[in-house]
């Protein structure tokens, strides 16, 4: 049940998050007098649908995407053009003809492709914007929930040093090198060799190569700072799971580690992120979205590769929407606290916002990126016109001559969508 319930947390979530992108373009292209006939959340066939005012807001069956119908997205032919043969120049005609024939009579002031360069920015910019500010609010929401994790306050302390058998240590050995050192249960570490410690794995990393060394540890006892000095030992030691149990390889024999041994284990418990550290995180989303968005095509053909061989999916792979709802399967069906659970369905939520912003942004039709880049196109020609004295300035840019590219990154996107939807059924990612 709980599975069920994930996965539809996350349908709602991508719902959500579509039909907000689609508001971030109708506010702002209603406000500036665009007549908006159709606002759509999915594709296919529709669900329900309501008119209000000039608008008609609907739900269709394929949560996938969606779309505002703006009138005028395109200027009609030039007096004295000559219609083009074949057929992409009739691709062109009927999109001019289509754009065209929405405009109601006395409306063609209200028509897109009057706006000026700012507020077709504005409106095509307002849908990407929108995830963005949702992946910022996702994210530290997330933060503030945090997780359940190990830190730096002490649960337990060895007694003495482990053996690499796995077979408990001799009490009249030598003493674990934190009881030696008088640390007790409840101390929270604050500082190891002179560095900060805010987290257990940084703790972890700052031990790490200072075995047979005297090294001065802070500690917070009783809301006061106490210093010690801590010698760890090089000790070579059995590898333990989740349960404390020894490890054996195939060979039945138990699987040793060796390096600086200290003697404590950590509490566990929930840590909400600072909020201070938001910027960063959304920054470090953006780079790898960035990053996956520039290697798509490569990312779709190694898909390819691991769904249809033996070859292992990658767990940084790319996901369909089909993908993401097996990822929230995974993440419901975790064995952790609900809040846990939550945590990661939103950080998960917080990822998927940052992929629409980055993948809309992509200059090419029929993404908000075409619009955006045909709207800085028209919007130089007419600077340049203006700085040289001509009159009359340049009119809407030919959008229309574009709409080819429009088809065949359709044809793209809709191939590498139905491929990505195969890998995610036949050979899911696997993020646990």
């Amino acid at each position: 049940m709980s599975i069920v319930v994930g996965i539809l947390v996350v349908l709602v979530g991508i719902a959500v998050s579509i039909a907000l992108h689609e508001v971030g373009h109708m506010a702002p292209a209603k406000r500036f007098g665009v007549r908006v006939s159709q606002y759509m959340v999915g594709f296919g066939p529709t669900l329900w649908s309501r008119t209000k005012g000039e608008t008609e807001y609907g739900i269709k069956a394929f949560p996938l995407g969606g779309y505002v119908r703006m009138v005028g997205m395109m200027p009609g032919a030039r007096s004295g053009t000559r219609p083009g043969r074949g057929f992409f120049a009739q691709v062109v005609a009927d999109a001019r003809d289509q754009s065209v024939e929405e405009i109601l009579p006395g409306e063609e002031h209200r028509a897109f492709y009057n706006l000026s360069t700012p507020k077709k920015l504005v409106v095509m910019l307002g849908g990407p914007l929108m995830n963005l500010l949702l992946a910022v609010v996702l994210t530290a929401s997330f933060m503030a929930i945090g997780l359940t994790q190990q830190t730096t306050t002490v649960a337990t302390l060895s007694e003495c040093v482990p053996t690499a058998t796995g077979e408990p240590c001799d009490p009249a050995g030598p003493a674990a090198p934190a009881a030696a050192a008088g640390l007790q249960p409840g101390d929270r570490i604050v500082r190891y060799d002179g560095v900060a410690i805010g987290t257990w794995r940084e703790l972890l990393e700052a031990i790490d190569g200072t075995a047979g060394r005297a090294v001065p540890v802070v500690v917070e006892r009783g809301g006061q700072e106490v210093a010690l000095t801590v010698t760890p030992l090089d000790a070579e030691r059995a590898l333990v799971d989740a349960d404390r149990n020894p490890v054996t390889g195939e060979d039945g024999q138990v699987r040793t580690v060796s390096g600086a041994f200290l003697g404590i284990s950590p509490t566990v418990a929930r840590q909400s992120i600072p909020l201070t550290e938001v910027p960063g995180e959304v920054g470090r989303m953006f780079t790898a979205t960035a990053s996956a968005v520039v290697r798509f095509p490569v990312a779709v053909y190694d898909a390819a590769v691991e769904t249809f061989t033996d070859a292992p999916r990658s767990t940084d792979g790319v996901m369909s929407v089909v993908g993401v709802g097996r990822a929230a399967a995974d993440v419901a069906g975790l064995d952790a606290d609900v809040l846990d659970r939550v945590a990661i369905m939103l950080s998960l939520l917080a990822s998927l916002n940052m992929a629409l912003f980055v993948f809309n942004l992509i200059p090419l039709l029929p993404l908000d990126g075409g619009h955006v880049a045909n709207a800085l196109y028209e919007g130089a020609k007419r600077t340049v016109a203006r700085a040289r004295g001509l009159r009359p300035l340049p009119g809407p840019a030919d959008v229309a001559r574009m709409m080819p590219v429009a088809y065949v990154m359709f044809v793209v996107l809709l191939g590498s969508g139905l491929l990505l939807i195969v890998a995610d059924v036949v050979d899911p990612v696997r993020i646990f």
